[in-house]
């Protein structure tokens, strides 16, 4: 696939960038470029490659999870114009 100059500039129109007629042919010839790029890696087969969460194969070390404050649902919910069963009540709205 190739792109043309023509192209390129209704592309910079639809996302809204400026591409003055001096960065045309570079910014032609950089797209055709990755546009190339993306037909190589199409062409390799990985039908028995198993995706992968991360290229290297390691663990997250986490934190202990710690709670750090306590529950003010009750204290939050006082000042609330209307609650139920320990939640908010949102007003419907009927037309």
């Amino acid at each position: 696939m190739s792109l043309d100059n023509k192209q390129v500039k209704e592309i910079a129109y639809l996302a809204k960038l400026s591409v003055d007629d001096s960065q045309l042919e570079q910014s032609t010839e950089e797209l055709n470029n990755i546009l190339n790029l993306m037909e190589e890696l199409g062409e390799i087969e990985t039908g028995d490659i198993e995706p992968m969460a991360h290229p290297l194969h390691m663990s997250q070390r986490l934190r202990e999870d710690e709670v750090s404050e306590g529950d003010l649902s009750k204290e939050f919910q006082k000042i609330a114009p209307k609650t139920g069963k320990s939640h908010f009540l949102v007003p419907t709205v009927i037309e």
